[in-house]
């Protein structure tokens, strides 16, 4: 295989990636007119279930927009020499490897997100500010954008930079180092998280002493489950949608409610999307979560390692000096389609887990709370209660409402 027949290949898996992305959309959006289903139906009154259809169709059609003009960006950008024009301007500064690496990909990445910030404002503050979602201001929206920035910029450029210089030291022995490395990074991530990273953008107070408190402990002595980190998180400040997620092992564990959640479940409901957090750490899905990350990090790395060294890949992107910078992103293309069919398989098992999770709170708390909180998340967000099937198998990490449902009561 010479350089333009790679060259093209890589073309060609761009686009057939997003074609078949967009056939799934579309056929999707197909279902958006659909009638809702018997056990659906108290969900929404008619003018509710129209402004959830006006607005499934307006993230559908800016989605496609967005996707398009990515794509051309993308192809644009391989037709115009765009990395060796990149890789040259990050040369003049110095040549060293790391240092051309991190303004390599600096240029690349704050490009990219200059060309997207629009579509990401006007996702914010037209769209999700119709639908009465938007709760972000303009202040918020930027201080973000510089915050994240900054935090990608140090654990990226930190992390960038360390792979680099094992592979310098390791050779081709260097996915085994990096792969710790990694490993290492994303275990105290997991850990620390709520701790290090959300204080930048949310503020997070314990949960207050009273009636919601008690029920939760109560609940959570009863199935011997050890817990005194109880957080509120402030998720009103940027939009109306509700959350909570479980994150930290031992010690460091704890439960994040959002402020949105509280103020728009009962507290029976709210216990009940604890218990079907407390059944994901019992189930100790978590961890394997985790393991299955880092196996497949191992994988990809070793795959890189055995390419990364081939000047194919730095000329398939029309720069002629080899580079470990350049050969990952080329890297990155072609393994759009295992990663693919492993994003497939990562959902197919998240679904499993989602459905033991509601096992679990449906045993240990009760069915019917959690049913009642799922179909007002639902219906606060405007959540596809229609999607096709084979959108759902493709890309839900999550079952669709109604197969939760459906779940909960026969279990």
């Amino acid at each position: 295989m010479n350089s333009s027949i790679l060259f093209y290949l890589l073309i060609g898996i761009l686009i057939f990636h997003f074609v078949f992305d967009q056939i799934l959309g579309a056929l999707n959006a197909k279902h958006f007119k659909d009638n809702l289903p018997p056990k659906l139906q108290d969900i929404y009154n008619d003018k509710a279930y129209s402004s959830s259809q006006a607005y499934k169709k307006t993230r559908y059609k800016f989605g496609v927009l967005t996707a398009s003009f990515s794509l051309l960006i993308t192809l644009a950008f391989f037709f115009l020499d765009g990395f060796a024009w990149v890789d040259n301007f990050a040369r003049n500064f110095s040549e060293h490897p790391i240092i051309v690496a991190l303004i390599f990909f600096g240029v690349i990445v704050l490009a990219n997100d200059l060309l997207t910030t629009p579509f990401s404002y006007y996702s914010t503050f037209v769209i999700e500010e119709r639908f009465g979602f938007n709760k972000t201001t303009k202040k918020t929206f930027f201080i973000d954008k510089l915050k994240a920035w900054v935090l990608t910029g140090i654990l990226g450029g930190v992390m960038l930079a360390l792979i680099i210089k094992l592979y310098q030291i390791a050779g081709e022995y260097f996915w085994i180092y990096a792969w710790i490395l990694i490993g290492i990074f994303s275990i105290f991530i997991n850990m620390f998280y709520s701790k290090l990273i959300v204080p930048f953008f949310n503020k997070q107070t314990p949960l207050d002493p009273g009636s919601l408190r008690d029920k939760i402990e109560i609940y959570a002595r009863q199935v011997g489950f050890v817990l005194s980190n109880i957080y509120i998180i402030d998720g009103s400040k940027r939009s109306t949608k509700a959350n909570a997620y479980f994150s930290g092992f031992g010690k460091e564990k704890r439960i994040t409610l959002y402020d949105t959640l509280v103020n728009d479940l009962t507290e029976e409901e709210i216990v009940a999307v604890l218990a079907h957090e407390v059944g994901h750490y019992k189930k100790r899905h978590i961890l394997f979560n985790l393991f299955i990350s880092l196996l497949s990090t191992g994988f990809t790395l070793w795959l890189f390692s055995l390419f990364v060294g081939n000047p194919l890949l730095s000329e398939a992107l029309g720069v002629s000096q080899p580079s470990f910078h350049v050969g990952l992103i080329a890297f990155g293309i072609l393994y759009t389609p295992i990663s693919v069919v492993t994003g497939l398989l990562m959902n197919m098992l998240s679904r499993k887990f989602e459905y033991q999770a509601d096992d679990y709170a449906q045993q240990t708390f009760g069915a019917q709370p959690l049913i009642s909180a799922l179909k007002k998340l639902s219906s606060n967000s405007f959540s596809n209660l229609t999607p096709h099937p084979y959108y759902v198998f493709m890309y839900y990490s999550h079952p669709s409402l109604l197969q939760r449902i459906n779940n909960l009561e026969k279990s």
